[in-house]
């Protein structure tokens, strides 16, 4: 059992290292801002985190649709101790420090509601399609700009799938394979053009999952390269556009909005969410 202190929880000596090393590097990253950073965390830390991923009663969301097969679950209540805690200092203002300075995002904004965010697993066969986020947070009146994906899958096999997958927005191809192992953390800034999934089945054994902690934040009155009409995941379909299967208040919806003109550099319209 770790105890309270809380470098335990936050390394603070290496968050300042990667934020002074790194941010050039994230900031110039192609096809779109990103890093990837591995072993910050203590393993003490992520096994709890592993340990109470079951445990209790959780109310898992389940998404399953032709673009992806995932559960997630982000009801404070329902989380372990230990993982609270963690999430709560991701959320904390050293962390936030650390994710402006390497991202060169100011005024950063946690999200205490975790919409979308906390615990997610795909199982065996599960996927996650190609596509942009949603872009803002309705109940603060919020847009969103960061992910941070930590990554809690121990001797996970490359023959298994599930790596994070960047694409490029013009081209529409995959540029970048990320592979969701154990204490890795993967930040990425979220932008109209930000594509990413991991589109193949997974090939795990039965008795295995892809799990993750998912966190995101927000900036007050800034888009930066988001939309200012809010919009919920846009999925890549295999003709080159996007389709809007949920609304932001989980009710079904398909709206499919053309993204031939990202080849021509002119801008697309988004539908507008009532």
């Amino acid at each position: 059992m770790i105890t309270s202190s809380y470098n335990e929880f936050l390394p603070i000596e290496k968050l300042n290292n990667i934020s002074m090393q790194e941010s050039e590097k994230y900031q110039s990253a192609y096809p779109f801002s990103h890093g990837v950073y591995d072993n910050v965390f203590s393993e003490n830390l992520l096994d709890q985190v592993i340990e109470e991923f079951e445990e209790g009663e959780k109310r898992w969301k389940t998404f399953d649709s032709k673009y992806e097969k995932k559960q997630q679950m982000n009801r404070d209540l329902s989380l372990g101790s230990i993982t609270r805690m963690f999430i709560h200092n991701l959320n904390s203002a050293p962390f936030l420090e650390f994710l402006e300075k390497l991202t060169g995002i100011e005024g950063l904004i946690p999200d205490p509601y975790l919409h979308g965010a906390g615990l997610h697993k795909i199982e065996s066969g599960g996927k996650l399609g190609v596509h942009v986020d949603f872009n803002g947070h309705k109940r603060m009146n919020v847009y969103r700009r960061l992910n941070v994906l930590i990554y809690l899958n121990k001797n996970w096999e490359k023959d298994w799938g599930g790596d994070f997958e960047l694409w490029d927005a013009e081209t529409m191809t995959r540029q970048k394979s990320v592979s969701p192992i154990f204490n890795r953390m993967a930040i990425f800034s979220t932008s109209s053009t930000s594509f990413h999934g991991h589109p193949e089945p997974l090939n795990c054994p039965q008795d295995r999952r892809r799990i993750s902690l998912a966190l995101y934040y927000y900036t007050a009155n800034d888009p930066g390269e988001q939309k200012k009409e809010l919009h919920s995941t846009l999925f890549l379909t295999k003709s080159g556009k996007a389709e809007q299967i949920y609304k932001q208040n989980g009710r079904l919806q398909r709206v499919k909005a053309m993204f031939s003109n990202w080849r021509t550099g002119s801008r697309h319209v988004v539908p507008r969410l009532k």
